[in-house]
């Protein structure tokens, strides 16, 4: 069982057919930084370990870090945000933080009552040099007559990635250190869901058991960062994926991979199948509806199940809605931006619905963008947009003022280019600071396309009414 033969599929797969080339890029004027469309590596692993059961996020660095981080999740998904820190100073960057690393294991396992402990290092203690599994070999040596947490660790330095890199890296971390050995055969389904929202997660879970198949979803943060109220606080907010499913992953059915930008890399998904033979599903995230069509595909190939009649009623609502409000977005001008993988998706769905995305920008490098966007959309992309690897909000706002694009499409960072275009901003993805329920956005599925189309659709009413002198009571 393999994707190759999915994708093969005539229900999944059309032919990529030959797309305008897109206007060249001549390279940046700037030479430096200047308001990055990413944010640092450390911060995607942070959130990566909120998704498994009992798991405290451990920064190895200064406690500036750890401060940055807990400021930016917390003003998306409006929850408390604990992160635990070796909290190095100027005496450490020349002896080593190890004697403040198992300090502040300690302190994390005796106050949070840790059963996971997330290790990721910063751009510190990888300059100077840290050897961290050597370290938390000594730690669990020095420690052993004590009841220890689960340790992982990954390699996080801000300067050789982006946020994406650090939740992928930590994903795959949390699959190769917790899944070790073989277990029994089951009948589940490993899901690695991607960096979403917890809503989107939540609808994963939701679609796989409509399959009638129960997912392993990691990570799993659609409770820890989109909890209930409650009376009293939780140390370690309830929810996560159990220690118990994660040694499971090794004896699922299959997995699925839901990045086609993280192709190139090794996976959870890939180390599954490696190591114990998972078979592998490597997939686009399910954005619009070829995308989500794909994934379909792949559930019913790993069960044998044909598309449960509630999916298709939404599939089939999503497109009478795309008839009804396609002469309100037909022909517009979009620049996306964001991260990696949620740009192909998002250009994919726009595509879909008649409006040409004109630049698709990324803080991530080496992605190869532009072959996986020609990819997802196939013969729904008019002309191939610009697409910027590497790219800040100098360079973005810099490529678009020549292009008059007529919305913008991305997290909250966009903002002050909308407004002083006078253009809509379809915010999407993370982060997004200047609106409320951003945890709760969804993006996935046939569901989370109606979502994303509904919105975009009113924010060009919005836009028309409010431009109009008359104000327009019907639209």
């Amino acid at each position: 069982m393999n994707i190759d033969a999915v994708m093969d599929s005539p229900t999944v797969a059309a032919a990529v057919a030959p797309v305008a080339p897109a206007s060249e890029y001549k390279g940046p004027s700037n030479v430096s930084t200047t308001n990055a469309c990413k944010l640092c590596t450390p911060l995607g692993a942070t959130l990566a370990f909120k998704g498994v059961e009992g798991a405290v996020s451990f920064l190895h660095g200064s406690q500036g870090c750890a401060t940055y981080m807990r400021r930016y999740i917390i003003s998306h998904f409006r929850e408390p945000m604990d992160i635990a820190s070796s909290s190095l100073g100027e005496k450490n960057a020349i002896y080593g933080g190890g004697p403040n690393l198992k300090k502040g294991l300690l302190n994390a396992m005796q106050k949070y009552g840790a059963k996971v402990i997330g290790v990721a290092t910063t751009c510190l203690t990888e300059t100077i040099g840290d050897d961290v599994p050597r370290l938390l070999a000594e730690f669990r040596e020095e420690f052993r007559d004590l009841p220890l947490a689960e340790l992982v660790h990954v390699s996080t330095p801000s300067y050789s990635g982006t946020h994406m890199d650090g939740f992928h890296g930590a994903v795959k971390a949390i699959a190769n250190q917790l899944c070790v050995d073989a277990a029994p055969q089951n009948a589940r389904v490993n899901v690695f869901s991607g960096m979403v929202s917890p809503a989107d997660i939540r609808h994963l879970k939701e679609i796989c058991l409509a399959f009638g198949v129960e997912p392993i979803v990691l990570p799993d943060y659609s409770e820890t960062l989109d909890a209930p109220a409650l009376l009293d606080y939780e140390n370690i907010p309830s929810g996560g994926t159990p220690l118990s499913d994660l040694r499971a992953m090794s004896g699922a059915r299959a997995s699925i991979d839901l990045g086609r930008a993280i192709s190139a890399q090794e996976t959870a998904g890939t180390s599954l199948h490696g190591r114990f033979g998972v078979p592998l599903f490597r997939l686009g995230l399910p954005v619009g509806i070829r995308e989500t069509d794909a994934f379909f595909e792949a559930l019913k190939a790993i069960t044998g199940v044909e598309t449960p009649r509630e999916l298709a009623l939404e599939r089939g609502r999503y497109i009478d809605s795309l008839v009804d409000g396609h002469k309100y977005v037909s022909g517009l001008r979009a620049v996306v931006y964001g991260e990696e993988d949620l740009c192909i998706g998002l250009t994919s769905f726009l595509a879909e619905i008649g409006v040409q995305p004109v630049l698709v920008a990324t803080g991530a490098r080496n992605r190869d963008l532009a072959a996986h966007i020609q990819a997802a959309c196939g013969d729904v992309l008019r002309r191939m947009p610009i697409v910027r690897e590497g790219a800040d909000f100098f360079d973005i706002v810099e490529q678009a003022q020549g292009l008059a694009p007529d919305l913008l499409v991305g997290h909250s960072k966009g903002q002050r280019a909308a407004r002083d275009w006078d253009i809509p901003l379809l915010r999407v993805g993370f982060p997004i600071h200047d609106r409320f329920g951003g945890q709760r956005l969804l993006h996935l599925g046939y569901r989370g396309a109606q979502s994303l189309f509904d919105r975009l659709v009113n924010l060009v009413l919005e836009k028309k009414q409010n431009d109009s002198d008359i104000g327009y009571g019907y639209l």
